[in-house]
């Protein structure tokens, strides 16, 4: 038995930029322990694992370490998969079972995807111990999400130049650190925010580009600037574009994906 593996680099409408995401497309589920072992074996942010279930699918996630319970730029591999690969037409939204309940994808002219995620709004908290020193700059601001800690910075700059130090940040309490300001970086005109996001204790030391992550942003960014609707950039080295829609308590992630690599996976090897 094989498994059909694809590499689907989302948050961008070309290859080699985004955020790289496995998705593999299961016949049935398959035990922890193999996922994770595919996982380590991909050694990428996240790999989906994509079960069909009647008309729906479950849907789980994997770093090379460990299972999340949200992952944004796999959620969007994974529709891109569904739909490139004909399991689902066009005008079939997908949906997926998740460990944080039913999340749907659907997709629009140009390649568009829009995702319906849960927002996770982050409330102000105290900076922790040596979160300056892990960071190597000083935070305008400090909250904590349901999964991380947030970090306002006080330009756009300021985000990009950000040189951290891994292993200090591992030893927070927190999935991973956002980092954020207002504004666009150099070129990137109509941007209304950037972000880092940053989870060494998650095998992620720093992930390209974070959909779950602007589930706590999107929120955050509207309070801010009076407005529902926003452009966010990543900017990592590989960088990404989010389209950030608040609507009550979920949150709307528009981007495109670029398949890079299709293959089979084969059951003898792993656990």
């Amino acid at each position: 038995m094989s498994y059909k593996l694809w590499q689907v680099d989302a948050f961008t409408d070309r290859a080699f930029a985004g955020n790289p995401a496995a998705v593999c497309l299961l016949d049935g589920p398959r035990d922890a322990s193999w996922c994770q072992a595919v996982a380590a074996e991909m050694n990428l942010s996240e790999t989906a694992f994509v079960e069909p279930r009647g008309d729906e699918y479950g849907l789980r996630w994997f770093t090379p370490t460990v299972e999340v319970d949200l992952c944004g730029h796999a959620t969007l591999a994974s529709a891109h998969v569904l739909w490139q690969s004909g399991r689902l037409s066009a005008g079939q939204q997908a949906r997926f079972h998740t460990r944080s309940g039913l999340l749907t994808a659907d997709l629009e002219d140009g390649g568009w995807m829009v995702l319906d995620f849960p927002a996770t709004p982050p409330t102000v908290c105290e900076a922790p111990a040596g979160l300056t020193e892990a960071l190597g700059a000083t935070p305008l601001w400090t909250g904590r999400s349901r999964f991380d800690l947030v970090v306002e910075l006080a330009d756009p700059s300021a985000v990009e130049k950000l040189t951290p130090n891994f292993s200090r940040i591992a030893e927070l309490d927190c999935r991973g650190i956002i980092v954020t300001a207002a504004g666009a970086p150099p070129g990137r005109a109509g941007v209304d925010f950037v972000s880092r996001f940053f989870g060494p204790a998650s095998g992620v030391p720093e992930d390209p580009v974070t959909g779950s992550a602007h589930c706590a942003l999107g929120p955050f960014w509207a309070s801010r600037l009076g407005k529902n609707q926003l452009a966010a950039r990543q900017v990592s080295r590989r960088g990404g574009d989010v389209r950030v829609s608040v609507v009550g308590d979920r949150v709307h992630l528009r981007g495109q994906a670029v398949t890079v690599l299709r293959g089979e996976l084969l059951d003898s090897v792993g656990p």
